[in-house]
């Protein structure tokens, strides 16, 4: 591959729903400029982007996947994004570096909610966009309906630039507006016809659309439009550009992957209307001393790259992907990370496509490369000159959603999971491995089930060994709801010394409900238990607090008051009373003991029209419904909802709102189990127990 200046490079991130063919597009376009000689597809598991084991498997992308071609003197950068909600954490990285994004659309679906997530984060990214209706060889194609979907979403920020030409039921052509002219046929068979009048009436009101589109986006054309009501073709493109630019003008192409045909065309479009990398400003801070700093996407600037994706590959090592902001990197370039504050040596770098490297020497301020084994460098950081520092925002990935308890299948390979979990966590930073203090699980956290069966079988392929999922447990605890005096006497005699303790303890419940500590207090009076002996008495109801006295989970929200007992003066010891303590707080049985379950607030972001459904879901799930919202033209449900009716909740909030719905929950308190789940919770507590002796 050539060198590239600058300006002569596109970064387009393709994105959208799953199944509209976007693995398909880049495969196509890939071919149609030589860069590979035959065209993969999905079906056979042979494409380019798709090439790890599970995507093959299953047929749809999971990961991120780079592929540059060559067209006409200027680089393509295209980033494959998966369009499965599970991996929406993989559009993030992609839109941090990318310019422009193609949102593909299908021809018989139209738009639908991956299209307008992909736009809705196009958007808060700054990054510009174009739409690409395609599967126009599909039977049930309608170009005209799906176009009607999208206007009717986005309105006057449509401009349909092409419109397709159908010859006795086939996608042959397309005419380009901007350009006036027809096309038909695919690559070397591609020729230039004049514009059918069967499409005529189509093309005029696809040019006046597209005049009042570029009119918009610049109060000087909107002038010359409403004196003449039209515009040149050059003040058209000039407009287009600009508003495509400014997010005001969103271009609609059409095409088949499969048959190619509209496919040379869309490649000039990117070339012609997508912007360059070159000037782009991003804006970060000095580390030294928090103040703003910018860096302009030239060649002279001082170097600067950010890391948007990591692949973890147990045989190459570390992998890291990262643009270029600004400057030049070559193998000499000493590399400065702002995050881990450490420096490191670029070494080898790589242009990726796909699994496959390629070496190169020089990379250009706008270009994407890899560099391997930088030991201290994750997504998201920023590496630059270390005398010119800067440090560019954290890319928004979104934060896991559920979460199963995770062991190692088989006994021993505990360390060998956990590891192999640790890098796939560095490969995709929406998944977590986390400790829960109370359970003492660990668990692994995603962003849907498919998201996290992914990443085990992952864990199977990359690092040949298994792991189990299972729901987490519950941090269920106990707590009484009355006062009780509870007796503990404990006299033991044997051949030499005997063993003796008495205590009696008032258990009550805090004064201070919130108050989930076990507060000891000594009453004693009169020495009846003997001052050496009462920090035995708290250390004997301090270990036994773990396992409470209904189904033993830990013990909590009580005070203890040890007003009376006795002792033997030979007898005695710190052992004997701390059984005595024990045998007291068994006990509390009789002391009105309640199970208590963990509540947590949940904030649910959803279309007005889901309303209803929510709520009445949520009134299920034994949750209170707080309040409602608005919040960025939507809905914010406001509720408390017990833990354990959270679980699956991602996945079953996801099938109500067809994905346009999203939550957020935190721990709020605990709270008293109704006394039907909670006899179940405690029958099912002791068959455990039973299990296990």
């Amino acid at each position: 591959m050539k060198d590239y200046s600058t300006g002569n490079i596109r970064n387009i991130a393709v994105v959208g729903h799953g199944g509209e063919g976007k693995t398909t597009l880049v495969e196509a376009l890939l071919f149609a400029t030589g860069t590979i000689d035959r065209q993969g597809r999905v079906e056979d598991g042979s494409t380019t982007s798709d090439y790890d084991p599970e995507e093959i498997r299953r047929g749809i992308s999971i990961s991120a996947s780079i592929e540059p071609l060559e067209y006409k003197d200027v680089k393509i950068n295209l980033i494959d994004v998966p369009g499965y909600f599970d991996f929406a954490g993989e559009m993030m990285g992609p839109l941090s570096v990318a310019e422009g994004a193609i949102i593909t659309v299908g021809a018989v679906s139209g738009l639908n909610v991956g299209a307008e997530k992909a736009w809705k984060q196009c958007e808060k990214m700054g990054v510009a966009k174009m739409i690409v209706i395609n599967q126009m060889d599909r039977e049930n194609a309608n170009f005209s309906k799906a176009l009607g979907t999208i206007t009717d979403k986005y309105g006057t920020h449509i401009a349909p630039i092409e419109v397709p030409i159908i010859e006795n039921g086939q996608f042959t052509g397309v005419v380009c507006i901007l350009e006036n002219k027809a096309f038909i046929g695919e690559g070397k068979n591609r020729k230039e016809i004049p514009i059918p009048d069967s499409v005529a009436s189509d093309v005029e009101a696809a040019r006046e659309q597209i005049m009042e589109a570029a009119a918009g986006a610049d109060d000087e054309l909107m002038e010359k439009f409403f004196e003449n009501m039209e515009l040149s073709p050059e003040d058209t493109m000039k407009g287009i550009r600009k508003g495509i630019i400014e997010g005001t003008v969103v271009p609609v192409v059409c095409l088949s992957s499969l048959t190619r045909v509209g496919l040379v065309k869309l490649l000039d479009n990117i070339i012609d209307l997508m912007p360059s990398p070159e000037g782009r400003v991003m804006t970060g801070v000095n580390p030294k001393n928090d103040e703003a700093v910018e860096r302009v996407c030239k060649e002279d600037q001082p170097f600067s790259a950010r890391v948007f994706k990591t692949l973890a590959d147990p045989y190459v090592g570390k992998l890291s992907l990262l643009k270029v902001t600004s400057g030049c990197l070559t193998g000499d370039t000493q590399l400065y990370n702002v995050n881990a504050e450490k420096t490191e040596k670029a070494g080898s770098i790589y242009i990726q496509r796909g699994k496959k490297q390629t070496t190169t020497t020089k990379v250009v301020a706008g270009d994407i490369c890899a560099l391997s084994k930088l030991q201290s460098v994750s997504t998201g950081n920023t590496l630059c000159d270390v005398n010119n520092p800067v440090r560019f925002d954290d890319i928004p990935f979104p934060q896991p959603c559920i979460s199963m308890a995770v062991y190692a299948k088989k006994a021993g390979e505990e360390d060998k999971v956990f590891s192999g979990l640790a890098r796939l966590t560095e490969e995709d930073p929406t998944i977590t491995v986390s400790k829960d203090p109370s359970t003492t699980e660990s668990l692994l956290s995603g962003l849907g089930e498919l998201h996290l069966e992914v990443v085990s079988r992952k864990l199977a392929s990359k690092f040949g060994t298994e792991c189990l999922l299972q729901d987490p447990k519950i941090p269920y605890r106990e707590t009484i709801r009355k006062k009780l005096d509870c007796e503990g006497r404990h006299k033991k005699q044997t051949g030499g010394h005997g063993q003796f303790g008495h205590v009696v303890i008032e258990f009550r419940p805090n004064d201070d409900p919130t108050n989930n500590d076990i507060i000891f207090e000594d009453a004693v009076v009169g020495g009846v238990v003997p001052r050496n002996f009462i920090p035995a008495v708290e250390k004997g109801l301090r270990e036994n607090a773990p396992h409470g006295v209904l189904a033993g989970f830990p013990m909590v929200g009580i005070t203890a008051k040890l007003h009376f007992g006795s002792y033997h003066p030979v007898d005695s010891s710190e052992m004997a009373f701390k059984t005595a303590a024990r045998l007291a707080f068994k006990k509390l049985i009789d002391a009105s003991p309640v199970l208590l379950e963990p509540i947590y607030h949940v904030e649910i972001l959803i279309p007005d029209e889901y309303m209803g459904d929510i709520m009445g879901d949520i009134n299920k799930r034994r949750g209170r419904i707080m309040g409602m919202n608005q919040v960025d033209g939507q809905q914010q449900v406001v509720a408390e909802v017990p833990q354990a009716e959270m679980f699956k909740y991602a996945t079953d909030l996801r099938s109500m709102t067809q994905a346009r719905g999203s939550f957020t929950m935190a721990f709020e308190r605990y709270e008293e189990v109704p006394a039907a789940d909670a006899k179940k919770i405690i029958e099912n507590a002791k068959k455990e127990e039973d299990d296990d002796e």
